[in-house]
């Protein structure tokens, strides 16, 4: 019976934001209005066992106050947690900053999640925004960008007080890449879909409130490709990874958060 009301308050809440959609990106900044797909469709993930519990926690933990930072993503924001919490320690436990990122999330699945409590009754000073690799399958780099966009405009909205740091979707392997254990990954089609939906999402950036970085040139080599040392299985950083990008935008941070 409780998960057939969650299904049924979830389903509730999508039509309400699909209906409402010029609330919902604040006077479409970006003209979205009149576009459909899957993408900038906010969507809940009920069928994974812990994606709502995580998002309860994310409510329980801003509704405590306090968070003056923000990410927001999917797995490689989430595995902070598991491969680079010595570096969120360092560089972002001080700063109470609050890991919004969810494996496996789409734009869609973060946009039904700022419509759903995470970032209600909070005013962080800077949201670090990373999302948009687990769509590349499913949607063209267009859609992607729609989808980036559609979430900028939601914390833009929400959030009026708070800056946004946008980060280029990170380079990736692709399918057959990732399978071949020794193999480093160069430009390939995903990754080059990827960097087509950051040229376009590059643009909306005012420099005001909305800022855009993009730090793939850290990740790989001279010869611009992406090896294991950095990203193991081609797509989430470890260690080293995740030290790589603390130091990539740290200046960038420090001026945002109006420590320098």
């Amino acid at each position: 019976m409780r998960i057939k009301l969650l299904n049924i308050l979830i389903l509730i809440s999508s039509i309400y934001i699909i209906g409402g959609c010029s609330k919902q990106y604040c006077g479409d900044p970006f003209n979205l209005e009149g576009k459909s797909h899957s993408a900038i469709t906010p969507a809940a993930r009920p069928d994974v066992e812990w994606w709502m519990p995580r998002h309860q926690d994310v409510l329980d933990r801003v509704a405590k106050g306090g968070a003056d930072m923000i990410f927001v993503g999917d797995s490689i924001t989430h595995y902070f947690e598991r491969y680079g919490q010595d570096v969120w320690n360092r560089y972002y436990a001080p700063r109470n900053a609050v890991n919004m990122g969810f494996s496996g999330d789409r734009t869609q699945h973060v946009l039904w999640r700022l419509e759903n409590g995470e970032i209600d009754g909070i005013n962080p000073k800077l949201a670090v925004v990373m999302i948009g690799t687990n769509n590349n399958v499913d949607n063209s780099a267009e859609e992607i960008a729609d989808g980036i966009k559609a979430i900028c405009a939601k914390l833009r909205c929400k959030l009026p007080k708070t800056k946004i740091l946008l980060l280029a979707i990170f380079p990736r392997g692709d399918y057959e890449q990732r399978k071949i254990k020794d193999a480093d990954a160069d430009m390939n089609p995903m990754w080059a879909k990827n960097n087509r939906a950051n040229e376009i999402v590059s643009k909306i950036a005012d420099n005001k409130m909305l800022y855009y970085l993009d730090i793939n040139d850290k990740f790989v080599n001279d010869q611009g490709v992406l090896t294991r040392d950095v990203m193991p299985d081609l797509l989430h950083p470890r260690e080293k990874g995740y030290q790589i990008w603390a130091e990539a935008i740290e200046p960038v941070v420090k001026i945002l958060m109006n420590e320098d």
